[in-house]
């Protein structure tokens, strides 16, 4: 028997559990790309029905209605009014939640209007009873004139009523709910005689929204069908009026509320966490609470990666056979690898917390709060969430600056947001603070490396706003755009959406960051193992005849690190630190560090990955020295530490406020349409972070 697959649409407003239910119907079975052309995340997920159906879940980004205010709203409209597209659903699945009904319906009966199978998930069924909520579906079915799922995606139920569903959506009314056309019969009556074969909502949408359908010439319409934008947006807002009536009087039968059954503890704690005073200093209890946790959870798993690398690279050098291929994957893949994968406790645990943060509510009350601060700024409460998103990575929380409706807005949010540390800075920042931070406590419970940390997370937070002030100054924002925000109901975090949340960003991480340092590993083991010069090839006979003529006794581990440390001096690698030295030295960093400061460039976190190649290529010792312990050790010439309190103040100074990561550079072109943004932001962000490291180390030394 042949195999079927349904294609289905996931749509919703956002903070409806959508993607909770993408997650219980796909489970793992998921793909995350890009739409083509943009930069919108597309998530697919695939579920087995029956035996030989399935079904492919396209989960779209979250939109309010149909009337799109941004790019992200834009794909949902573009892919429902093309039949071409090769994602076009047979069915759609919108999401609304049982508190916020009457709103997340307005969405739903515009789809209803494209007459396609629509199926309604009424989710968080679970909190009915908590707030007082009856609800009759039959009823609802019957005036909606589809099918309803009510399921509570935290506690598993009715998941397998949506696959019912789906399996059998041909049973489903296409019919619309309500006649949208009645807002203006004579103009409507004249699109369906103008286009016979065209449905006339999907006509009125390509009217009144910026996207493509077929091979209609939307100018040529517009043209057609003369209405100006004023009498357009009033015709949009009857349309939307129409509708919650429409909504309105069928929840009035179908919906019972009986407040005073209700047990909501919801109100008691948004008067807390949104305090004016309380509400603050609560954000930075649990941001403190995060930071300390960062260092204090991850310390026993950092050192088993970190001792078991250096095992590993120790055991290759000493087991395979002598060679170039040997001390390829001894000091340059093993050590660089090692460098990232060492990290992945701390970035896991950032990432587990801020999931934990968003599944349960809080994060909204967060962006509510700071909404207030924005203002003063001239930025709009929506720039929160991409400063927000910032610590996790830049990228896509520039992409998500799509929601800000004024150019202007966007524009400094999408310049200010590299200033937000990333989980790409927390290698960085981990392994100097770990050096010159000692591992004391203040008060018996507030670790100094911890606290060390949360203050360059709140200095680069403190840099964006500032820099977004000045901005705000330069470019002459005049128009004022306005911030709503939904409050979702506080939910115990679904452990299924943390780990999958967790799990996927992490692998993200580590495998985009992989790619980079594993090919810029063996590119430095190279440039470190080979030089230009006949004086690298008798690295041996000169070194002996040095320490001969300073009559210094030596014994063989101590010659091996001389000739080691020889050859990097004059290898291609060392040639090209000590010209840039004379730059960097002010700043109080030796070339080795001016070459792990290049190379990450590339991205932030290749810095600690360059140096574990570099010191593995400079050391030949059979001590199985971790990173760590080999940056601790490392001294001049003097026999001074290299990297002592100055020196690592002025480069996590330098990394909290420089702009390396060359895919940031990118995405910003890409949304500004420009090389004149990103480039602007190279300079001005990495001339202020060398001036900063300068000033800090020629202060401190």
């Amino acid at each position: 028997m042949a195999h079927k697959t349904i294609k289905v649409a996931l749509i919703g407003n956002p903070n409806t559990g959508k993607t909770s239910v993408f997650n219980q119907l796909t489970g793992l079975h998921q793909q995350v790309g890009n739409y083509p052309g943009i930069t919108v995340e597309k998530k697919i997920g695939y579920c087995k029905l029956s035996k030989n159906v399935k079904a492919t879940i396209l989960d779209l980004p979250g939109t309010y209605s149909l009337n799109a205010n941004s790019i992200d709203e834009n794909v949902v409209i573009e892919l429902m009014l093309n039949k071409n597209d090769e994602h076009f659903p047979d069915v759609v699945v919108v999401v609304s939640e049982v508190e916020n009904l009457k709103r997340n319906l307005l969405l739903f009966t515009q789809i209803k209007d494209l007459e396609i199978p629509v199926i309604l998930v009424i989710n968080m069924s679970d909190r009915m009873k908590l707030k007082g909520i009856e609800l009759d579906i039959p009823f609802l079915e019957d005036q909606f004139k589809t099918k309803i799922a009510l399921v509570s995606s935290r506690k598993k139920i009715g998941i397998e009523q949506i696959k019912e569903l789906i399996l059998n959506y041909q049973s489903i009314s296409t019919e619309p709910c309500l006649n949208a056309s009645t807002i203006d019969t004579e103009y409507f009556d004249k699109l369906r005689k103008a286009f016979p074969n065209q449905l006339v909502y999907k006509l009125w949408l390509v009217i009144t929204q910026d996207v493509n359908f077929l091979n209609l010439d939307r100018n040529e319409m517009k043209s057609s069908f003369t209405k100006s934008h004023a009498d357009l947006r009033m015709l949009q807002q009857k349309e939307t009026i129409k509708r919650y009536q429409f909504i309105n009087d069928t929840l009035k039968v179908g919906q019972k509320i009986d407040r005073s059954k209700a047990t909501d503890l919801r109100a008691k704690l948004d008067r807390v966490l949104t305090h004016k005073i309380f509400g603050y200093a609560i954000f930075l209890f649990i941001l403190f609470a995060i930071f300390q946790s960062i260092f204090d959870w991850s310390s026993v798993p950092m050192d088993f990666i970190d001792s078991s690398f250096a095992n590993l690279a120790s055991y290759a050098k000493t087991h395979l056979p002598a060679g170039e291929f040997t001390n390829l994957i001894s000091e340059g893949i093993i050590p660089g690898i090692g460098g990232i994968l060492i990290f992945i406790p701390q970035i896991a645990f950032l990432f587990l917390f801020i999931s934990v943060l968003e599944e349960s509510g809080y994060m909204s009350r967060v962006v509510f709060l700071m909404d207030k601060i924005m203002r003063r700024y001239g930025l709009s409460g929506k720039s929160i969430v991409p400063l927000i998103s910032g610590t996790a990575c830049a990228i896509p929380a520039i992409m998500s600056a799509r929601n800000i409706e004024n150019w202007k807005e966007r524009l400094i949010t999408i310049l200010v947001t590299p200033f937000i540390t990333c989980s790409a800075r927390l290698p960085v920042y981990a392994i100097l603070i770990a050096l010159i931070i000692p591992e004391k406590r203040v008060l018996g419970f507030i670790s100094l490396q911890g606290l060390t940390l949360m203050t360059l997370y709140l200095l680069g937070f403190g840099m964006a706003i500032f820099s977004a002030y000045i901005l705000n100054k330069i470019l002459k924002i005049q128009s004022k755009s306005y911030f709503v925000v939904e409050m979702p109901g506080y939910k115990i975090p679904m452990f299924k959406n943390v780990a999958i949340n967790v799990l996927e960003k992490t692998k993200a991480f580590v495998f985009g960051a992989g790619k980079i340092i594993l090919a810029l590993s063996v590119i430095l083991w190279f440039l470190g193992s080979h030089g230009p010069t006949k004086d690298f090839g008798k690295a041996e006979e000169l070194v002996k005849n040095q320490l001969s003529q300073k009559s210094i006794n030596y014994d063989q581990k101590q010659l091996d690190d001389e000739i080691s440390s020889y050859k990097l001096e004059h290898s291609y690698i060392g040639i090209i630190g000590k010209s840039i030295e004379p730059v960097i030295q002010p700043l109080g960093y030796d070339w080795k560090i001016g070459i792990a400061v290049v190379s990450s460039f590339a991205a932030r976190e290749v810095f600690v990955g360059t140096l574990a190649t570099i010191y593995s290529v400079g050391s030949h010792s059979d001590e199985q020295d971790t990173i760590k312990n080999r940056m601790s050790q490392e001294v001049d010439s003097k026999g001074n530490k290299i990297f002592n309190f100055p020196t690592g103040v002025s480069l996590l100074l330098f990394y909290a406020f420089a702009m390396q990561c060359v895919s940031t550079l990118a995405i910003v072109k890409k949304e500004t349409n420009s090389w004149k943004w990103p480039i602007i932001q190279l300079v001005f962000m990495s001339g202020f972070a060398y001036l900063t490291a300068l000033i800090a180390y020629q202060v401190l030394k």
